[in-house]
């Protein structure tokens, strides 16, 4: 119980930091709804900013940052922090080398990248060269958000977790200042102003690489370029990347069959799922990551140690925790969907019809909210075990799940059959994890999951009526959402609390302490 609650602390210091940053992030969407809607120019750099995004969950969210905080803290463990710094160095040497060659064969090759993952642009030739040239301006985004993430990675490992994660936040006020500020300036001079929002997504990764650089300075660390690719720790990363890399390049195949289907889908098809999945992504964002973050340092000290009873405790705790965020997260979008999005993006060039067509797409998103949260818990298990090659199967079922739903669904429900494709993809890999884990961890304590899923169900009726009463009695979309989201919360976490246990409210109760105090 110590080491979750522990976990539990830095995750919810972690969600306050990110959820910062996702609002900022909704702020960011705003201004890009407000100024292009879900037009020609939207378009182009939903996609433009998607191929380094790609590479961007590949090296810094994905492989390189879960690969590097393996080896970084069980070095830390067993060497010591002086030696561990020498690893770094050598670490983020080489792969600095690796991702500028990257960075620079993604700018050279951006029309045939582009030409690759939105074939139906071609079909007009402004908008093919302006997603080309938006590919460009954003590609050094990748080396900067990659480093960021490895730096991140090693204030993890010494338990500082929320600096770094609001380090994301200052990453989209950058991009919002240049993107407005740069707007009215490119207006002016007759240039598309899009390319301002696409100046901004690279010098807010520049930013998040100079914030988080002098944390790390102060714990003693003080990079000095030198590159050793026969270095053991460097292969030992690469070992553990292999695998990750090839169930994330599954992924970034789902990511680009999605998008090669939702340009097929007519004009402002992917600006419209870009926007239903960015709200996703507050809840998803705040809860995976905030989790994931914490929980794969400890499970790595956990094994490292061989307290393999311990983990396994840690973990089947860490499940229900994600999904006592994830179930109301998930029914809160789905019923509040048309409000949200109303009250969010209908403004400027964002129209009525724009809202409805988003909000379809986020209540089907929203199913698969949960799902993915379990997976964002269950990944950090293989990694610290070691089996990263278990994930990579997961991402392959998550693969084979989304093409054949989207094929089955695209031609009666358009771009609704691509959201559905991505939710029920998130639900098979979900399952498949889960199953891996307890086929490698043995059987888990099933009566306190049963309980505690008990409880969610009970509190989730409970949120579900009171949300369902206010969509018939209140008419005005402000009232829906400003009363259902502090009511629903009010209900859902008082059934958790009496029905309990602990942990279907723990997150809760964290989050809300330090405000206690007001």
């Amino acid at each position: 119980m110590e080491k979750i609650e522990s976990i539990t602390r830095s995750a919810t210091s972690v969600t306050i930091a990110v959820f910062v940053s996702r609002i900022l992030g909704l702020i960011r969407e705003q201004v890009l709804a407000y100024f292009f809607g879900a037009g020609k120019s939207m378009d182009a750099f939903v996609v433009g900013y998607r191929i380094p995004n790609l590479l961007r969950d590949l090296f810094a969210e994905g492989a390189l940052g879960s690969a590097f905080i393996k080896v970084f803290s069980s070095s830390l463990e067993k060497e010591g922090i002086e030696k561990s710094f020498k690893i770094a160095q050598i670490l983020i040497s080489n792969f600095l080398i690796i991702l500028i060659i990257i960075v620079t064969l993604g700018i050279i090759f951006a029309d045939y990248i582009v030409s690759l993952i939105a074939p139906e642009f071609k079909k007009d030739l402004y908008k093919i060269a302006l997603t080309t040239k938006l590919t460009q301006i954003m590609m050094p985004f990748l080396l900067f958000i990659s480093l960021a993430s490895i730096l991140a990675g090693m204030l993890n490992s010494f338990r500082i977790f929320f600096l770094p994660a609001l380090s994301s936040g200052f990453f989209n006020l950058v991009s919002i200042i240049i993107g407005v500020a740069g707007y009215y300036f490119l207006v002016n001079i007759a240039i598309n102003p899009i390319y301002a929002m696409a100046v901004g997504v690279t010098l807010g990764g520049l930013f998040q690489v100079v914030f988080q650089y002098p944390l790390i300075k102060k714990k003693g660390f003080s990079f000095s370029f030198s590159p050793d690719f026969k270095n053991e720790y460097f292969k030992e990363v690469l070992r553990l990347m292999f695998p990750v890399i090839l169930g994330l390049s599954v992924v970034q195949i789902n990511i680009f069959i999605n998008t090669f289907f939702a340009t097929s889908c007519g004009e402002g098809a992917v600006s419209w799922y870009s926007y239903a999945f960015r709200i996703m992504y507050v809840p998803l964002g705040l809860f995976g990551v905030g989790l994931s973050q914490a929980l794969l340092p400890e499970l790595s000290r956990q094994i490292a140690r061989r307290n393999f009873t311990i983990a396994k405790d840690t973990f089947s705790r860490a499940l229900i925790i994600s999904l006592s965020l994830s179930i109301p997260s998930a029914i809160g979008l789905f019923i509040l969907s048309n409000p949200l999005i109303g009250i969010l993006f209908e403004r400027g060039k964002f129209t009525f019809y724009d809202t409805l067509k988003t909000s379809g797409i986020l209540q089907i998103l929203s199913l698969g909210l949960p799902f993915y949260g379990l997976s964002k818990t269950a990944v950090p298990l293989f990694y610290s075990l070691g089996k990263t090659i278990i994930p990579a199967f997961g991402s392959i079922i998550a693969v084979i799940t989304n093409i054949i739903v989207i094929l089955l669904t695209i031609k009666k429900l358009g771009i609704n059959g691509v959201a559905l494709g991505t939710s029920a993809s998130l639900i098979f890999q979900a399952l498949f994890l889960l199953f891996m884990a307890i086929y490698k961890m043995g059987t888990f304590d099933f009566k306190f999951i049963l309980r505690s899923l008990f409880t969610l169900i009970f509190a989730s009726l409970g949120l579900i009526g009171i949300l369902k009463v206010l969509d018939i009695f209140a008419l005005n979309s402000l009232l829906k959402i400003f009363l259902g989201i502090p009511l629903g919360a009010m209900v859902f976490i008082g059934i958790c609390k009496v029905l309990g246990p602990k942990e279907t409210y723990m997150f809760f109760e964290k989050f809300f302490k330090p405000f206690n105090k007001f």
